[in-house]
């Protein structure tokens, strides 16, 4: 009698880089980092620098906070807006995806995109009073998601920016190069009744997706004309789920914008390695 197969121990919580992504890691910051030619100070270890900023992203505490064993709070937040201006993070979100492609875990088939609204405590850059807080200061999240809900491109605005205003834009920051959809494998996008307006629809059909956005007075409960074509909207919400448990990014403390979207990058990022790493285990049993 054979035994059941047990099933693969899932990850904990990512609050320090492993050697497996680091190993993907690596190669883009000593790509970003240019030595004078002059000479001078060798670069710090980058190790323990993104294993602060990951500690400041999921705790949400103050730079001058983080634990002495990470190093210097002034250098980790140095390399930090050094990476967040020149659009480390992001590449970095994209050598994970990548990693997935490889694979074959990254789904395109069915994405779906939609937003969420937060407080913005010290104002700064793409700040604008949030509807849905006493027109309050906040900001805006703006997501797409594959069929799994990892992340494939995302955006920051201010609170009163309309969700379709941002769609094309949204659609545009995909991290790596999108395969074109054909009239074989046709790329689905799955949106809520907020994009059910021309802008959603020019700026689906811009990017060659078929759209399913649900029409602003359908009511609850109704049934789908096609009942194959799944709406899968939930997808996105349960990936912003995800995000929220990074409690910088649930409140944000970041005066300028790009800081944000960087701290926004670097999660998505996490959770691509989450699921590289689950595919690495099925690999290994």
């Amino acid at each position: 009698m054979t035994g059941r197969r047990r099933k693969p121990k899932p990850l904990d919580t990512i609050w320090e880089v492993s050697d497996h992504p680091w190993g993907r890691v690596l190669p883009v910051l000593q790509e970003d980092w240019q030595p004078s030619p002059k000479g001078g100070r060798p670069p710090t270890d980058w190790r323990p620098v993104l294993n602060g900023i990951i500690h400041r992203l999921r705790s949400g505490c103050q730079w001058n906070h983080l634990p002495r064993h990470f190093g210097s709070d002034r250098t980790i937040h140095r390399w930090f807006q050094r990476w967040c201006r020149r659009g480390v993070l992001h590449k970095v979100w994209a050598a994970l995806v990548e990693g997935c492609a490889e694979l074959g875990a990254v789904h395109w088939q069915w994405q779906s995109v939609d937003c969420r609204l937060g407080k913005a405590r010290f104002g700064g850059n793409k700040v604008g009073k949030n509807p849905t807080d006493r027109a309050k200061n906040g900001s805006k999240q703006s997501l797409l998601a594959d069929e799994q809900g990892g992340p494939l491109g995302a955006v920051v605005a201010a609170a009163n920016v309309n969700d379709q205003r941002l769609l094309a834009e949204t659609l545009a920051a995909v991290v790596v190069e999108r395969p074109e959809p054909t009239a074989g494998r046709p790329q689905h996008l799955c949106l809520d009744a907020a994009y059910d307006n021309p802008t959603g629809r020019a700026a689906a059909a811009e990017h060659n997706y078929t759209p399913h956005i649900r029409p602003v007075n359908e009511e609850k409960g109704a049934r789908q004309a096609q009942p194959r074509a799944k709406p899968r909207r939930w997808v996105v919400e349960r990936t912003f789920a995800w995000l929220n448990k990074c409690r910088a990014l649930l409140v944000r403390y970041d005066k300028h914008d790009e800081n944000y979207l960087g701290l926004l990058q670097l999660a998505c990022a996490l959770l691509w390695y989450r699921r590289l790493y689950q595919l690495h285990r099925r690999v290994l049993r």
